[in-house]
């Protein structure tokens, strides 16, 4: 056996040794983890750099504020609330024709006109009013079934879902009525909504607003109020929009996205760099703007039957 010996290892210090192999160890994989990343890491030949992977998961300092009128939803909301304030008998005949003629300019031009947005709201205080805030609540739940579920943008839908699967919170701006911007925040999931508020004495609409409509830069105020409440860093927020007049929001956060835009806010987003998604469908849609998701024939009829009135009314 003695023969054997120079096979058997002399005892040394086993302490110095397991330390010696374990830090040998150590460096070794520590090398071939960084060798692995960096190799997969590297673009296929011919791609450019990664786009870095948003929105990032577990930032909490990160929010998604969203447009709600052709941005989340086809058409305004003021108007599906509007068809469903109708059916329930709070106003008559003519007012309706004036909220159809009113959506049948919006879906026509694709834009927010603030005279028309305005003339809207006014005639959605004078209908409310003397109405408690709980009756419209529950009365705007059945409104989003009926008008409003149907025409929420998938797309958009789905940007949205992404922030809340990364940990964000997300929020609607509109300046449609809080109670309303509110429902459909809670209808699909999301974290709340910044809306126009009607004055309430005792749980009563007054016919009055707080203030002004959340309309352009009202918005941009509510979003920069809001993230200071919340302790949000804007340079890691997003926000979507279909309007130039948001312009003001969109350029407060460091992720801005025109989404169905406008001409104008496509002008502005292309000049900026800005990520542009467009989820509606047929070629004139994506080049000017028109809503063509919603039907050409709803579309002709509905802005037949607007024409025909105005000209009858004229």
């Amino acid at each position: 056996m003695a023969a054997l010996g120079w096979l058997t290892p002399r005892r040394r210090s086993a302490t110095a040794r397991s330390v010696l192999a374990g830090e040998a160890s150590a460096e070794a994989a520590r090398k071939t983890s960084q060798e692995l990343e960096a190799l997969a890491g590297q673009a296929a030949p011919g791609a450019g750099p990664r786009e870095p992977e948003f929105p990032v998961v577990g930032d909490v300092e990160a929010a998604a504020f969203f447009d709600l009128d052709n941005t989340v939803m086809q058409g305004a909301a003021i108007f599906h609330f509007g068809r469903g304030l109708y059916k329930r008998k709070f106003f008559e005949r003519q007012e309706l024709f004036r909220f159809a003629w009113q959506q049948a300019w919006f879906r026509l031009a694709g834009v927010e006109d603030p005279e028309h947005m305005q003339d809207a709201r006014d005639s959605a205080l004078s209908i409310v009013q003397g109405h408690r805030v709980a009756e419209l609540m529950t009365i705007g739940e059945e409104i989003y079934d009926e008008y409003m579920a149907e025409r929420i943008w998938p797309g958009t839908r789905a940007l949205a879902q992404a922030h809340l699967d990364a940990g964000q919170k997300v929020w609607l701006v509109t300046a449609a009525p809080v109670e309303i911007a509110t429902v459909i925040a809670r209808r699909l999931g999301l974290t709340g909504a910044l809306g126009t508020v009607a004055e309430s004495v005792d749980g009563v609409y007054t016919g009055k607003l707080v203030g002004e409509p959340l309309h352009g830069p009202a918005k941009a105020e509510a979003v920069r109020a809001l993230a200071a409440a919340e302790g949000l860093d804007l340079a890691r927020c997003a926000a979507y929009s279909d309007s130039h007049n948001d312009i003001p929001m969109l350029s407060l956060v460091g992720h801005p996205y025109a989404i169905n835009p406008d001409a104008k806010l496509r002008k502005h987003a292309r000049e900026r760099d800005w990520r542009l998604r467009d989820y509606r469908t047929g070629r004139k849609a994506a080049k000017v703007g028109i809503p063509a998701a919603a039907g050409v024939g709803a579309l002709a009829g509905g802005t037949a039957a607007a024409i025909a009135l105005h000209r009858r009314r004229h």
